[in-house]
């Protein structure tokens, strides 16, 4: 789906929040792949995945589609400084749920990207009767998991020993999910 572009300031720089356009397509696969190898909070480590520009253009295309996803960028001074994703699929079962993730560049953290891409989100799916967003976020991002408490996430489930880090050891993966409370009409 495709929403509104949305303006924000704060000291120190103005970015828009606005759907993607395929034309994002070579910067996003550059950007995904940097913030891959900038934080050990992703899935991947650098390189892997990886999503070239034209699989970058296809996702978009799929999402501005669809009913059921939402991509966001974050763009400031005509850069790519963050994204986000919402995927949800058209299965009658859970067809109200969509899958949130986000990723932003470390030289834009404590501007309020990721939470203005999230409250985005929540926005888009509550407007379009999406009932449920759901995400997961690991152990030790502990202001991601203040951000998604402060927004409405609550834990549902905890997957232990989830993903092993560079420095050996296994982490938890948290299991969040907000529900928009929906008043009978």
């Amino acid at each position: 789906m495709i929403v509104e572009g949305r303006e924000y300031t704060v000291p120190g720089l103005r970015y828009v929040i606005r759907s993607a356009k395929p034309e994002d397509a070579e910067a996003l696969s550059a950007v995904r792949l940097q913030i891959d190898g900038e934080t050990e909070n992703m899935d991947r480590e650098k390189g892997e995945a990886y999503i070239d520009a034209e699989g970058f253009e296809e996702i978009i295309k799929t999402d501005s589609d669809s009913p059921v996803n939402l991509f966001l960028v974050a763009e400031t001074n005509g850069r790519i400084a963050g994204f986000s994703r919402c995927e949800g699929n058209n299965l009658k079962r859970t067809s109200h749920r969509v899958e949130f993730g986000v990723g932003v560049l470390k030289e834009f953290w404590g501007h309020g990207i990721g939470k203005n891409l999230l409250q985005e989100s929540i926005l888009w799916a509550d407007s379009n009767q999406l009932r449920k967003i759901t995400l997961s976020v690991l152990e030790t991002n502990e202001n991601a998991i203040k951000l998604y408490k402060k927004l409405g996430f609550e834990v549902e489930g905890v997957l232990k020993d989830d993903k092993r880090l560079s420095d050996g050891n296994y982490y938890h993966t948290i299991v969040m999910g907000r529900i928009q409370k929906l008043v009978d009409q």
